[in-house]
């Protein structure tokens, strides 16, 4: 924050201290002079450089946390976010809309289908069923602000969670539904990462031209005991989202 930063608050002004705030920043991260992933100095020293109580700091940066500006982590700090959705996938095993909703950004599920079929022959091999088992299909696409953000199919072995094509997958992600529902803790997962052009019906799912290039991700999720329960392909929109990974040594 530089001088001339500060001298554009003002207490006289009509506008709250937060919202003026808020706006200096705003100017800073669209302006390019907080670039992407830029670390916001402490929250004291920052109040103290401002003039201002953190709780009047706190209420601009929790403005711009909202706009997706920027994005807190405990224990790190403040962050100018990369102006994309930034999950964790290739971190931890949570799921697409746990990591979205976890950042603060709002999520809407789309249901295209949810319906119990014979599990294909691979999907079958990759979860060790026996032949004939039934699976949940689930299909959904996943909506941000941006608009359509990933395109995902989900099989899951229906002889392990009876009723499970009634859950409403709209209101409920399906780890929680598999975990707290059915008992089946989920404790670890295989995940293939790649780039392929969109297809026709993933396409047009993310409202994108076919053949354009998309990250592509394959999942198979294992319970506590190994139980192979989840397998998913998923497209993730790659204008929308970025896929981060915390890496430490």
């Amino acid at each position: 924050m530089t001088e001339a930063d500060t001298s554009r608050i003002s207490r006289d002004a009509p506008e709250p201290l937060h919202v003026q705030i808020a706006a200096v920043f705003r100017d800073d991260i669209l302006g390019g002079q907080w670039p992407a992933h830029y670390k916001l100095p402490p929250e004291p020293a920052l109040a103290e450089q401002l003039g201002v109580s953190r709780g009047t700091l706190r209420k601009a940066l929790a403005v711009l946390i909202e706009e997706g500006l920027l994005r807190q982590t405990r224990g790190r700090g403040t962050f100018v976010t990369a102006g994309v959705l930034e999950p964790r996938i290739a971190q931890r095993l949570h799921s697409l809309s746990e990591d979205f909703r976890a950042q603060g950004f709002a999520l809407d599920v789309q249901v295209i289908g949810a319906r119990l079929e014979g599990l294909q022959m691979t999907v079958q091999a990759l979860l060790g069923a026996p032949p004939g088992t039934p699976g949940l299909k689930l299909v959904r696409i996943f909506r941000g602000a941006q608009g359509p953000l990933a395109y995902l199919v989900n099989w899951v072995r229906a002889d392990l969670c009876p009723g499970i094509e009634k859950v409403d997958f709209e209101r409920h992600s399906l780890f929680d539904v598999l975990e707290e529902s059915y008992g089946l803790p989920v404790a670890e997962g295989r995940r293939t990462f790649s780039a392929e052009p969109a297809r026709e019906d993933v396409a047009e799912a993310l409202e994108v031209p076919a053949g354009t290039p998309l990250l592509y991700l394959e999942q198979v999720t294992y319970t506590r005991d190994g139980q192979a329960v989840e397998y998913s392909d998923v497209w993730i929109n790659s204008t929308a989202v970025k896929v981060t990974s915390l890496l430490t040594r």
